[in-house]
């Protein structure tokens, strides 16, 4: 159990939630999100952390900071919760793990994710991405830097490469063993195929009116519709449909009706049913202008990503965020094709897809 603490720098960094929940900011460096809200739930064998955030010597002060304002240390965490694989979420979940001897919980989806970026040779990651972007229409221009990248040997900066492994999965309906506390796994993959949302299956402690309250990492956000782009794989030749997997999991957490959000950026809210409501809307029309954009004329993805409406103009878009982009690009594209919608036209490389 949290023990009472005075007052600190840090305690504008955490959030008493009630009900032995808290979060703390802990800040991912050089990103706009600013930071990841990781959440503390006490449960009757110590404290369990949802998420950890980014591996940086920043992240991990801010974190153990923010315990400390809770009165806890490191070395107390009986258990981690991973939503998803992303190194704002699961970078610190090693570190944690060495400090306190706790357990690392994700499903099966993400871990495998995990345990294929560590195992994999760091060159092959840039061959795929080099060959996906090509694939996809990309100029030389902004392929050559990472053939540059590639043939220099400066790999080891991906992020994600030392990520920890989960020693638990988390099994989806099923409620998670924390003593004291009633948490259930809902499967809502999109963001990436494994991404959980954790449902705190008790009473709000303000009583708002609702069925608990759910953590739902990047899946659910107040103010930004999270990325949704390809799920990445070097050897799967499966087509998947991502989008597709995320508005059906945005229905299924709509249902949930849930009487708070905690989610893992931004600040918590409530009315999850109008904000799912939202983001469908938003698809749709995303997928709408997507496909009057082909019906004017044929487009390969990276063609769709330059047209697209982004947060700012393309040529203001940075290199890295170009990927992310196409990626999206892409993952629109599957939808419109497995609606009927849009579909390759035959013979062409790069690829490129006209509406139906």
């Amino acid at each position: 159990m949290p023990k009472d603490s005075s007052p600190s720098s840090h305690s504008s960094q955490v959030t008493d939630h009630g009900g032995g929940v808290w979060g703390i900011k802990v800040p991912i460096p050089d990103n706009p999100l600013g930071h990841t809200l990781v959440h503390v739930l006490d449960t009757d064998r110590g404290p369990v952390l949802i998420d950890t955030g980014w591996d940086d010597p920043t992240s991990w002060d801010a974190l153990t900071a923010g315990l400390g304002a809770l009165g806890i240390v490191v070395a107390d965490v009986h258990g981690v919760v991973i939503t998803h694989h992303h190194p704002d979420h699961h970078g610190l979940s090693g570190q944690v793990r060495e400090a306190s001897g706790a357990w690392i919980a994700m499903h099966a989806a993400d871990t495998e994710v995990v345990v294929r970026t560590r195992s994999a040779e760091p060159g092959v990651w840039f061959d795929y991405m080099g060959e996906k972007l090509a694939a996809a229409g990309a100029p030389e221009e902004h392929l050559a830097p990472l053939r540059a990248a590639r043939a220099s040997g400066r790999l080891r900066t991906l992020p994600g490469l030392r990520a920890a492994v989960p020693d638990r999965e988390i099994v989806p309906g099923e409620p998670l063993p924390l003593a004291g506390r009633r948490l259930r796994a809902i499967w809502t993959p999109g963001h990436t195929p494994g991404h959980v949302c954790l449902h705190l299956e008790e009473a709000h402690p303000a009583n708002l009116p609702g069925n608990g309250r759910l953590f739902s990492g990047d899946h659910l956000l107040p103010g930004i519709s999270p990325h949704i782009g390809l799920y990445e794989d070097p050897s799967d030749d499966r087509i998947t449909d991502p989008l597709g997997d995320y508005l059906d999991s945005l229905e299924r957490v709509g249902r949930l009706e849930p009487a708070e959000v905690l989610p893992a950026h931004q600040h918590a809210f409530t009315d999850a049913p109008a904000r799912v409501r939202e983001l469908l809307e938003h698809h749709e029309e995303r997928l709408t202008g997507l496909w009057r954009l082909l019906a004017a004329a044929p487009l390969s993805p990276w063609g769709l990503a330059e047209r697209m409406e982004w947060n700012r103009p393309w040529e203001r878009i940075p290199y890295g965020s170009r990927n992310i982009a196409v990626s999206e690009a892409e993952a629109h594209l599957r939808r419109l094709v497995k609606q009927g919608r849009a579909e390759a036209v035959p013979g062409t490389d790069p690829v490129v897809y006209r509406a139906l």
